[in-house]
């Protein structure tokens, strides 16, 4: 059994979009023009800086993994060598496209307002986040709820990321957890904490205008790793995400009793397989980053699940 996974904010890098683009110039354009952003500078020429900025970063992400997924998957017929499909946290969108839950222009739309919205949010107080590295989880989870944080991503075995105010993130990394790193992450707010929650009713008004569709293949849910199969519960889902952890964990866990096999990452990819190497083991692990990577993913697809 073949799955599909998108990554998160956070795994952009400056010019990652460029080898892309003389094959996908059409695509990114349109894309572009549903998030009101120019894709083509920051894809290619814009520095970390630039990628890093909330509001560019999600719809760059989201663009970037659709792109990479139409090409190794060009038709709806090959989305049937698919088993299970996931996104971590903006990968969710990417993901609800994939799936055919949301078109790609209705996840570019809904992804530059989350973008916008989660930046506006993270502006009205200075928060962050961090991960925290090894430890005993029962422990990493104690000492992150003493410091007054949110576990805001539990990735599984030796990486959960801690949200909130810098104040609280100091005073972790001073007294972290028994054989734990806390290492700041480059962002720019505390995602899927209460702080993100004045951008919700935005997103969910925003998200009461589509029509989603029922998911083709089987997608997995952030906030439990379940299943869900109605596309306006798909949509719901990803509106509540952006103030509540991302249960990644989870979403491993679920993989793993379907009797996954294989497990390929959309660009930019590596973020995902990096996690999955540590949680999932025997599982073959395939990172799409440039377009002449396709026909070996093709045949990764072939090997795990079908013809694609």
């Amino acid at each position: 059994m073949l799955a599909i996974v998108a990554p998160g904010q956070g795994a952009q890098k400056p010019g990652f979009l460029a080898p892309w683009l003389a094959d996908h110039a059409e695509a990114v354009a349109s894309y572009g023009k549903a998030s009101d952003l120019d894709l083509v500078h920051y894809g290619t020429e814009a520095d970390e800086d630039a990628i890093r900025d909330t509001a560019v970063a999600q719809p760059l992400l989201v663009a970037a993994g659709l792109i990479a997924t139409r090409a190794l998957l060009p038709t709806p017929a090959d989305l049937d060598a698919v088993g299970v499909v996931a996104g971590h946290s903006v990968g969710e969108l990417t993901a609800a496209a994939i799936v055919g839950a949301l078109t790609d222009l209705e996840a570019m739309t809904l992804v530059a307002e989350r973008g916008r919205r989660m930046a506006e949010a993270s502006r009205t107080s200075p928060t962050s986040m961090s991960a925290v590295i090894g430890g005993q989880p029962e422990e990493v989870l104690a000492a992150i709820a003493d410091a007054g944080l949110t576990a805001a991503n539990n990735n599984g075995k030796g990486q959960i990321v801690a949200a909130g105010t810098q104040e609280q993130l100091a005073a972790l990394a001073e007294n972290p957890p028994t054989r734990a790193r806390v290492i700041p992450l480059s962002v720019a707010g505390a995602f899927h904490t209460e702080h993100m929650a004045p951008a919700v009713p935005h997103l969910a008004t925003l998200a009461d205008t589509l029509q989603p569709a029922d998911p083709r293949t089987q997608l997995l849910s952030n906030a439990d790793g379940s299943q869900v199969t109605d596309g306006r519960e798909v949509l719901r889902r990803i509106v509540n995400q952006v103030a509540n952890p991302v249960r990644w964990d989870l979403c491993m866990q679920t993989m793993a009793e379907l009797g996954i096999t294989g497990l390929l990452e959309v660009m930019p990819a590596g973020t995902l397989t990096g996690i999955a190497k540590r949680n999932l083991p025997g599982v073959e692990l395939f990172a799409l980053n440039t377009p002449d990577q396709v026909d070996q993913a093709r045949d990764f697809v072939r090997q795990h699940g079908g013809t694609a």
